[in-house]
């Protein structure tokens, strides 16, 4: 257990939000939520394990006894939270609602299983059922300087990866056997799981999320490498570099420099107080006024942490103002159909600016054909 990644007083200060927000309890399952209160990764079962925090009184963590060794591996106990184990033929859900009492209303990890959600509205049918995630949200955006240097640990981790790259571009060999070499290398970098891996040659360039394919890579092809995955500490890594086998189209060369000049302007952009739409402003007016506009098909950018998708969204629309300890890509794009691009980097928010968390070359690579 990392103690500053996951420290002890974090469970009081999501006490005082869930009074602040008017939430009786939290009962968070396993996934992001329950490892940011309490750095315990726990495995999504069909048996019940939910973390429940009454805004009075102390927490207790419900958990089958066949996890509890896990349970308190992961430290849960260092934060006073009581490790209550339930047995194959116990009702675990009766046993969260007897422990917990009346109350009006709870709030329920964003990614709960509706199954649970069910469950537990059966059995708490008197409680309104609210997201957490609104709960959490000021906390989880705003990362502490631990937070921050594992994040920027997973973008020097995925840099490395990028910096392999140019060798696993050869003419003749497919999108996926290019894919299964990345992973690889993620993994050996530093990574604990692989959380995706695009590679988009020649036209799959212009599709942004596109899937691993047998599609031949070729000479003249431009090459979209997306990829991330999770540390050991759990926080996720997320980086975009653009590459051409040889020498690509005259037409790719002009509006990639009108990308590299969007997506420098939009880190250039971040500062405290300036919104998340501005932001995105700053990459898309660029692009637009180039007359690539219409190309540009997604939003700037997403948080990132301990999920690769969080608040806040870089995205016009949000009036959200940027703060200090604020994580989160930048990452315009441009997709004409028989090829596209984008330049994608990690940075923090800071009281001076934007901190890159990704720094391998944002040229266009040109891997020798």
């Amino acid at each position: 257990m990392n103690n500053e990644l996951y420290p002890a007083d974090r469970l009081g200060k999501v006490t005082g939000a869930m009074r602040a927000a008017g939430v009786d309890a939290l009962l968070l399952t396993p996934g992001p939520d329950l490892r940011y209160v309490t750095g315990y990764d726990a495995p999504q079962l069909e048996r019940l394990t939910c973390l429940v925090i009454p805004a009075h009184g102390a927490a207790f963590l419900i958990v089958p006894r066949l996890e509890l060794p896990t349970a308190r591996a992961a430290g849960v106990d260092r934060l006073g939270v009581e490790l209550t184990a339930w047995q194959e033929t116990d009702d675990p859900y009766a046993l969260a609602a007897a422990r917990l009492g009346d109350v009006s209303k709870v709030g329920i990890a964003d990614r709960m299983w509706a199954t649970v959600v069910l469950r537990l509205r059966s059995v708490l049918p008197g409680a309104e059922q609210v997201l957490a995630g609104p709960v959490l949200r000021g906390l989880r955006m705003r990362k502490s300087l631990a937070e921050v240097a594992a994040l920027a640990e997973a973008g020097a981790a995925i840099d490395r990866v990028h910096d392999l790259v140019p060798g696993l571009l050869r003419p003749g060999r497919t999108e996926r056997e290019v894919g299964a070499d990345i992973a690889a290398a993620i993994l050996a970098e530093g990574h604990a799981r692989v959380d995706f891996v695009i590679v988009g040659s020649g036209p799959n360039a212009a599709s942004p999320h596109h899937e691993l394919s047998g599609r031949v890579l070729s000479r003249g092809d431009v090459v979209v490498v997306d990829i991330g995955g999770a540390m050991p500490s759990g926080y996720c890594s997320d980086s975009t570099r653009t590459y051409a086998i040889g020498s690509p189209p005259a037409e790719f060369c002009a509006y990639y420099k009108v990308l590299q000049d969007a997506q420098e302007a939009a880190c250039q952009a971040v500062q405290p107080g300036i919104t998340a739409q501005a932001v995105d402003a700053a990459a898309r007016d660029l692009i637009t006024q180039a007359g690539y506009g219409e190309f540009f098909i997604h939003r700037t950018g997403h948080g990132i942490g301990l999920e690769t998708h969080e608040e806040p969204y870089i995205v016009a629309g949000s009036t959200e103002p940027l703060e200090p300890g604020m994580a989160f890509s930048v990452e315009p794009g441009i997709y004409l159909g028989e090829h596209g691009a984008r330049i994608e980097d990690i940075v923090v928010c800071t009281e001076t600016g934007a901190a890159r968390l990704n720094n391998s070359t944002r040229d266009l690579v040109v891997v020798d054909g």
